[in-house]
């Protein structure tokens, strides 16, 4: 689809292998990840409005590199949460 001089890419269905992750700044962003089995790609892109604003392939080899960055991250977030909880359930031993 074209608006003047620019090009837009029309929101396609989403494949079988592929999901949607809302952004909680809301303004209808999302996070767009799909499979591609026939290329051996994991496409990553970006919608606001319905509209794609960029895209990115990651190759397939380099999915289980993102995949534990992910973890390693979760992991970290998980174990600073316990952390906070223990701190605020252990009673102060000042005064």
């Amino acid at each position: 689809m074209c608006c003047g001089s620019q090009w837009h890419m029309v929101q396609p269905r989403v494949p079988r292998t592929g999901a949607v992750f809302l952004d909680p700044r809301g303004e209808d962003r999302s996070l767009r990840v799909t499979w591609h089995e026939e290329s051996q790609l994991v496409v990553l892109s970006l919608w606001r409005d319905n509209v794609c604003a960029g895209t990115f392939r990651l190759a397939a080899d380099e999915v289980p590199d993102l995949i534990a960055l992910l973890r390693r991250g979760l992991d970290q977030a998980y174990d600073a949460a316990r952390e906070r909880v223990e701190r605020a359930e252990t009673p102060s031993r000042a005064g």
